[in-house]
């Protein structure tokens, strides 16, 4: 008999999430406007321009937190070893530690496996954190912002 989602390792779900994620933007790959609207979130972080604009987006809904962790974990990824453990450490207090200036919603598990990392972080200690945040911009953010003003406005300079 079926036990449900909740006896799945964690691990399970979230690559889950992650795919359901992808896909939902597959689908709505068609729905853009004369073919200048990002087809997805990936799409929309890799050019300056239109990060620029959803940052202006983020930070009209007060969640501009978000983006400034992800591109802190792209930053992290690529910077020296010399100065990870450093990094790391600012990370985790500007946007994991739970009275953090910029905190993000992370779960209590993913906070503590961080928490465990801070020691001796590596290159990849924030990647399933960053993914975390990722998906929820990319299925609540995004979306949003593929319908405002913003977006539309940017569409139209164009």
């Amino acid at each position: 008999m079926c036990k449900g989602l909740s006896y799945l390792p964690s691990t399970c779900l979230e690559k889950a999430k992650g795919m359901r994620v992808k896909l939902s933007h597959l689908a709505d790959k068609n729905k853009s406007v004369d073919g200048k609207t990002p087809h997805d979130l990936d799409a929309l972080l890799s050019n300056k321009n239109t990060l620029h604009v959803f940052r202006c987006f983020l930070r009209s809904e007060f969640s501009e937190e978000n983006l400034d962790f992800w591109l802190a974990c792209e930053e992290y990824r690529i910077s020296p070893m010399n100065v990870k453990k450093s990094k790391a450490c600012g990370i985790y207090n500007q946007f994991i530690n739970p009275d953090a200036p910029q905190e993000v919603n992370l779960d209590a598990e993913t906070r503590e496996a961080l928490l465990s990392l801070m020691d001796s972080p590596s290159s990849d200690t924030f990647n399933i954190a960053q993914q975390k945040i990722f998906n929820l911009m990319a299925k609540d953010s995004f979306p949003r912002f593929l319908r405002s003003t913003y977006c539309m406005e940017t569409i139209r300079a164009y």
